[in-house]
């Protein structure tokens, strides 16, 4: 099972908590694979959730269907965000994060960005800004497969160093990724760095 499987079991456990509590339901929001490249499990997850029919997904990639290399949220029920180019995904979520806030929400925003990606300035603009406004209802999931051309080091302690809140897991011990995502710090985002091989 997939970091995405394990997002959105968090998300669903949230829904159905909020929705018990007598709260508005839509408590998480997920902008979903920042980088773009490889939404498969995401638009899996998406179908086997009711959003679009399962047999949708054999059309992958195929001319005119809606399930593109890169997830569109005008063609695909459940996308949150449109993304693809390297680093906006969490730049996007940093500014819903924002707004929530602004609008005084319990929502989460939750944004899964691999270790590629972390080779974008764009990804530490977005770390930064959101570590210094203390946006504690973001969540960024690294995903760190160790594909980047460029070595990372400790990216925990990177996130650290901007102000975040940062743990390091095994991005296939299913425990400890839905632990990792179900925490929520008081006063700085949360950063969970899924190691993966």
């Amino acid at each position: 099972m997939s970091v995405e499987q394990r997002l959105a079991d968090v998300r669903s456990r949230m829904v159905e908590a909020a929705t018990r509590a007598g709260r508005a339901p839509e408590v998480v929001h997920l902008v979903g694979v920042s980088k773009g490249h490889g939404p498969e499990a995401l638009y899996a997850i998406l179908a086997d959730k009711g959003f679009f029919p399962i047999a949708c997904l054999k059309t992958f990639m195929a001319w005119e269907s809606i399930l593109g290399t890169h997830p569109d949220r005008n063609q695909v029920p459940g996308i949150e965000a449109s993304t693809g180019s390297l680093g906006h995904g969490l730049s996007m979520a940093v500014g819903m994060a924002l707004a929530l806030r602004l609008k005084k929400s319990e929502r989460r925003v939750f944004a899964l960005i691999g270790d590629g990606e972390c080779n974008e300035g764009s990804i530490w603009e977005a770390i930064l800004l959101a570590g210094n406004r203390q946006l504690s209802n973001l969540t960024c999931i690294a995903i760190n497969n160790h594909s980047s051309s460029l070595e990372l080091g400790d990216l925990a302690a990177k996130f650290v160093a901007f102000g975040w809140a940062a743990t390091t897991i095994n991005g296939r011990d299913q425990a400890q990724i839905y632990e990792a995502l179900a925490r929520r710090e008081s006063v700085r985002p949360t950063a969970v760095v899924a190691e993966i091989e």
